[in-house]
């Protein structure tokens, strides 16, 4: 098995949030879901497994953050054009997200930040290398 990631997520409403990253493009991988836990497929080595709060106490050793009022951690994913960073947050936001903040251009790299249901947060960009400034 190659190196693969898995993002951890309490949520406290399964099948909205499995909703929620349906339409911003995850697919659900049911041998990894049930009840209380749902894997989402971002790519063959990205995976976000969105949890019930007593399913994630099982793992956890500190208390669950409140990802509405506070902020745990930043999660990117890089798109292969800005048009497909401002599709996928549009369906983000059909889908009930939030966007907490404007687009940021840098010049090399344009970022739109989400939010779910449960505050985590997604900056969805799209970075032009060759406009990297070389200093």
């Amino acid at each position: 098995m190659g190196k693969q990631i898995f993002i951890n997520l309490a949520v406290k409403d399964l099948q909205k949030s499995m909703d929620f990253y349906t339409a911003l493009g995850f697919t659900n991988n049911p041998q990894f879901s049930d009840d209380e836990g749902k894997c989402m497929v971002w790519s063959e080595s990205i995976f976000v497994m969105l949890l019930t709060h007593e399913k994630f106490k099982m793992f956890a050793t500190k208390p669950i953050a409140d990802t509405k009022s506070t902020l745990a951690g930043l999660f990117s994913l890089s798109m292969d054009s800005i048009d497909e960073v401002n599709h996928m947050i549009e369906n983000g936001l059909k889908a009930g997200g939030i966007e907490p903040s404007e687009m940021k251009d840098y010049g090399f790299m344009q970022q739109r930040t989400i939010e779910d249901f449960d505050g985590h947060t997604w900056e969805i960009f799209y970075m032009d290398v060759s406009k990297f400034p070389n200093e």
